[in-house]
């Protein structure tokens, strides 16, 4: 079997997401060819941002907490799986992925993707912190929602 995180690894793993998300957006502003699409660009990286700030906030916190679980194990195996396919949980994918990038509708595209995995992910992660963590967390989900309307938005007039 793969590693197995704990809580508070867990909520590391959310950090690197965010700031990956918060570099990704940071290089597509700046980028040639990304010209419509600038503004919502550093709207999000500005907002992951925000949300790197509330995990750390969290993050001295998640060991006070145990969920219940079915079997031993099985959160952090489902978060494990999550994070195992998720590219973004990978330091310096941000800004290679945003290399590649040619225009404002592929960036909308993988951004949509990106917004989408960091729901699932925060979903699972939800389950691995006490009540009143989650509700922090459903906070920063309603975030990525909101992300996730607006990058819809976007691409339907691109």
């Amino acid at each position: 079997m793969g590693n197995i995180f704990s809580a508070s690894e867990v909520v590391q793993i959310g950090i690197q997401i965010e700031k990956n998300g918060r570099d990704f957006y940071e290089a597509l502003k700046a980028k040639p060819g990304i010209e419509k699409a600038r503004e919502a660009f550093a709207f999000l990286a500005k907002e992951e941002e925000k949300h790197i700030k509330v995990f750390e906030g969290i993050m001295g916190r998640t060991e006070e907490y145990l969920s219940p679980e079915s079997y031993p194990g099985e959160l952090l195996n489902y978060i494990n799986a999550l994070a195992a396919e998720y590219i973004f949980t990978r330091e310096g994918k941000g800004k290679l992925i945003a290399s590649g990038v040619k225009n404002d509708k592929e960036a909308t595209g993988i951004a949509i993707g990106f917004e989408k995995d960091s729901i699932i992910f925060y979903e699972g992660l939800k389950e691995m912190v006490a009540s009143h963590e989650a509700k922090v967390v459903d906070e920063l989900i309603q975030q990525e929602q909101a992300h996730l309307v607006k990058l819809t938005e976007l691409a339907r007039i691109l």
